[in-house]
Order: structure tokens, then C-alpha cells, then sequence
């Protein structure tokens, strides 16, 4: 069998893009194209993943990544950065208020009765997981009359704007180490490179857009044994959090809108000795943009773990930052191993001829190795 360069070029390449798009409009005349607004609202879910992987809050370019990626959330997180990469940074926030975050969703599994109260919110969590059927042929008016249904008869009063932390409890008993209010620049991925060892604000900015199965896979190793990071959620809190960002007149600062995101606070195995005072519990943080809870679990488990690694040396590999950091960014994963279905006719045929070579010399030594055996 011969091996020999394709040959096509830019026709070829047009022609596959043709492809594309053809099976996108695979419907025909019958078939209508995806709004953005029904990719954002109706796959809220896909289009978080799409906002926290691509490093970009902006829904509706992620319902447009979506859609023109054909649900292919490596290749929309991908465009989503892309795109995110050709505009300027106009300026920079300051820390922002978590607690003032606007929920929908705020459970603790450490307590039953938390401040404020457990708000179950949107969630999959407490339902079967059958399929659906009756979705199948929904109708625009049972589809309407559920959208309107929802807290129609709630009163206001029963849903505060914010509720208070429940670790603040926590640490009101000592049983946390106090708060580091120390000011510290984070460190800015976008801009620098990750040089090891890492500060924990590049691993945890890493994190945030890192690929939810990557930090699923390596968290779930250290659960499983690999490590040794068995959290109990303190709070997972999704919400609205309001961007503070300084008046460019006064200086004072000033809602200028809000983000959905998912943040999670984890209270793992208690440590410490005589030299740091009485033992508390450890913690972990999570935070991403978008409702991702398994990816904000993920993160704060991995937090964790790799606070432990960078002070003790890791033991497992989810309690290394050079592993983890370096393994979990979905679109450099992705350009790697997609790298492998481009042209490597060179580096082959080197590889073919050196084993055509090989081969050749070792069947030689056995012709000789034959001859000279004894009769």
C-alpha cells in the first residue's frame, strides 16, 4: 500500500465546510433554525457550561457558540475564548461581595437548619430520573402555561434578596481559621503564564474555566482513594452576584450588572498543632460562572487537595498543581488531541522506514544466528 500526500487543498476544505452546514440544515424546508433565546433559556445548563469554560459571561454568545458548533461544547467553549480574546480590558473589579449574591438555589449538607433557611430551587436532585415522554409533543401552549406557573402566588416577603454565610457561624466558633484579609493580586491566566509553583488564585482561576469532566474525573479520583479529601458542603449557593465596578467620576462603587454563577465552600478534615494553635477544619472553594454545581463541587474538592499537595508535596496525582493545572483546560486538551487527525505523513513514513530498517537487521541476525548453529 503506497502512502502519499492527499491532495485537495482549499477546494477540499470549502467543501467540508459545505458539509457542515448542510448537516446543520439537515431538516430541509421543513425545518426551522434555533433561536439564541430558546438555546439560552431552554439549555440553561449547556450554555453555563459554555460561559464558564469559555472564560465569558455573555449568555447569548454562548447560545450562538452552541448553535454553531452543533452542541459540541469543546468547539463552543473554544469560539467562546476566541472571540473573548479580540476584545480590550477596559478595566478590572475589585473583590466582590459573594454574601450579596441574589439566590436561586442555597443548600448546606453539613446542617439541617442553616440561617436563612434551605431553598431547594431549580434542581434535578430530588426528582427520578426517568425520561419524559410527554416532551416529546409539547405543545406551545402547555409550554406556555408552565413558564407563567411559577411563583405566581409567592409573596414577596417570603424571598430575601440575600441570605448570610453559613461558615461565618463556623468560624464565629473557632472552628475555621480566621479570615486572610490581607489584599493580594490575583494572578491573571489571560496574561501570564503558569510558572510552578502557582499561587492558589492561578489554580483557582485555572479551575473556573477549566473542562466540568476534566475536574469531575481528577476530584472523583481523590474521593474514590487517590487522595484523601472527603468535604462536606458547608453552602452551595446559585445566584445573581452583582458587579461592583468604581463610578469613572466619583470612584464610588457602582452596580454595573450581575452575573449568574455557582459557588461552593467545602469543610474538610480537621488539622493543625501547637505551634499553629487548636486544630480546625480546612476548606475549599469553588466558583464558576453559569449553574454548574458538579463543576463548583469538583473545584473546591480539588482546592483542597491541592492546597495539601503544595504544602506537604504531593502524594496522588489530584493533589499535584502541575498535573491538575495543566491537564483540565478543555480547549488545550481538545487542540492536542484533535492535533493527531492533521497531516503527519512526514514523522509516519520516518517511523515506517526505520521499522522497514529494523525489521530488515533483525531478520539478517537470524539468518546468521542460523547459519552458524551447530549441525
Amino acid at each position: 500500500m503506497g502512502y502519499v500526500a492527499i491532495r485537495g487543498g482549499g477546494h477540499a476544505i470549502e467543501g467540508s465546510h459545505a458539509a457542515v452546514e448542510n448537516l446543520r440544515t439537515a431538516e430541509g424546508e421543513s425545518g426551522s433554525p434555533l433561536s439564541l433565546a430558546s438555546i439560552e433559556h431552554q439549555l440553561r445548563l449547556l450554555t453555563s457550561r459554555i460561559l464558564s469554560e469559555g472564560g465569558l459571561y455573555h449568555p447569548r454568545l454562548a447560545a450562538l457558540a452552541l448553535k454553531q458548533m452543533q452542541g459540541d461544547t469543546l468547539e463552543a467553549a473554544f469560539a467562546l475564548r476566541a472571540y473573548r480574546s479580540t476584545k480590550p480590558r477596559l478595566l478590572e473589579t475589585p473583590l466582590q461581595d459573594t454574601s450579596k449574591m441574589r439566590l436561586i438555589r442555597r443548600i448546606s449538607s453539613a446542617f439541617k437548619e442553616i440561617p436563612g433557611g434551605q431553598m431547594l430551587g431549580p434542581t434535578f436532585d430530588y426528582a427520578l430520573r426517568l425520561m419524559r415522554l410527554d416532551l416529546a409533543n409539547e405543545s406551545p401552549e402547555a409550554f406556555r402555561k408552565v413558564a407563567g406557573s411559577f411563583l405566581q402566588n409567592a409573596p414577596a416577603e417570603d424571598l430575601p434578596d440575600t441570605f448570610p454565610k453559613v461558615l461565618d457561624a463556623l468560624r464565629n466558633e473557632g472552628l475555621l481559621p480566621p479570615l486572610n484579609r490581607t489584599a493580594r493580586q490575583a494572578f491573571d491566566i489571560t496574561r501570564e503564564p503558569l510558572v510552578f509553583p502557582v499561587p492558589r488564585s492561578a489554580a483557582l482561576a485555572t479551575m473556573a474555566r477549566a473542562e466540568t469532566g476534566s475536574l469531575l474525573a481528577i476530584a472523583y479520583s481523590n474521593m474514590r482513594g487517590y487522595g484523601d479529601v472527603h468535604p462536606t458542603i458547608a453552602e452551595l449557593r446559585v445566584g445573581y452576584l452583582p458587579v461592583m465596578l468604581p463610578h469613572p467620576v466619583t470612584g464610588e462603587l457602582t452596580e454595573a450588572g450581575e452575573v449568574l454563577m455557582t459557588e461552593c465552600e467545602v469543610v474538610a478534615m480537621y488539622e493543625g498543632n501547637a505551634n499553629d494553635g487548636p486544630p480546625v477544619f480546612t476548606l475549599g472553594y469553588g466558583a464558576c460562572f453559569g449553574h454548574n454545581e458538579v463543576k463548583a463541587i469538583s473545584m473546591a474538592i480539588l482546592d483542597r487537595a491541592l492546597q495539601k499537595g503544595m504544602r506537604d508535596g504531593p502524594a496522588n496525582p489530584s493533589e499535584d498543581p502541575e498535573f491538575v493545572l495543566l491537564h483540565v483546560d478543555g480547549v488545550d486538551s481538545m487542540g492536542f488531541a484533535s492535533h493527531y487527525k492533521m497531516p503527519h505523513y512526514v514523522t509516519f513514513q520516518s517511523d515506517m522506514d526505520r521499522l522497514r530498517t529494523t525489521q530488515k537487521k533483525n531478520l539478517a541476525s537470524q539468518t546468521t544466528t542460523a547459519t552458524r548453529a551447530p549441525a
